[in-house]
């Protein structure tokens, strides 16, 4: 059992959640070991042995100098083969989001899942004065968003599970804030093989999104065309949506996952 100030856990768990800690904890700033232990919740002791785990497998080092903590060399490693795979699925995926764009006269965008969120990685801006514009880097969650609702809806079943558990905020009066009308919605994603966010994230904007597929059959983002919801309505959405799912299937053969 890892020897905490707060309540223990599994030791399995709590190790890994607590290396996390140190991990975000130090990644903010150079830190000294009794500032690193107030910012995690660790006794001293117990933060240096995990501190020195992580610097025996080079995610942390300490300065001979100040003696003080910092990121190491393995993490900015890892963090160039996620740049590379992000880099491969943008380039991948950009020339369909365009081709959407031009379709619909709409903003096309690209998402990651992070944990029960998806990520902006990507967006070709419709031409029109009046249209979405969402900052790149910029969170949404899984459960209001129609490129989070593809991605769950044919992602592993445990990602369903994790996300209702976690309980399902309503952010507008028409998320799907209820498990059944959930699982009801993703039913009919999976069965037509793309999803609608009709004003769940955000009043007054509609989405329509499909999975993107990597070697493997993993789905790993999901291509979307976003816009004010009264223009949005003027479209066929089934006929758009056929329009990103094909689009998308497109971008998955390119990526190996066709």
């Amino acid at each position: 059992m890892v020897e905490t100030k707060g309540s223990p856990g599994p030791a399995r768990v709590q190790s890994l959640a607590r290396s996390l800690d140190l991990l975000e904890a130090v990644g903010a700033e150079e830190l000294g070991l009794v500032e690193i232990a107030g910012r995690t919740g660790l006794v001293p002791s117990t933060a240096y042995r995990l501190l020195s785990t992580l610097i025996d497998r080079g995610y942390i080092t300490r300065s001979a100098d100040t003696r003080r903590f910092r990121l190491g060399p393995k993490l900015v490693e890892l963090a160039a083969v996620a740049r590379h795979d992000n880099e491969r699925l943008r380039l991948a995926v950009r020339p369909h989001l365009r081709a959407l764009r031009d379709a619909s006269g709409e903003t096309a965008n690209l998402v990651v899942r992070d944990g029960l969120c998806v990520v902006y990685v990507d967006q070709i801006e419709s031409a029109r004065a009046v249209r979405m514009f969402t900052t790149i880097g910029r969170r949404a969650p899984l459960h209001a968003t129609g490129g989070g609702k593809a991605i769950t809806a044919f992602g592993p079943p445990e990602l369903l599970t994790e996300l209702l558990a976690g309980g399902l905020k309503r952010l507008t009066p028409r998320t799907l804030a209820a498990p059944a009308k959930l699982r009801s919605d993703l039913k009919r994603v999976r069965e037509r093989g793309y999803a609608i966010d009709d004003e769940e994230f955000e009043d007054g904007v509609i989405c329509v999104a499909a999975p993107i597929r990597a070697s493997g059959q993993a789905t790993v983002a999901a291509a979307s065309v976003s816009g004010p919801a009264a223009r949005m309505r003027e479209h066929d959405l089934d006929v758009l949506g056929a329009i990103v799912r094909e689009h998308a299937r497109l971008a998955s053969a390119e990526l190996g996952g066709g």
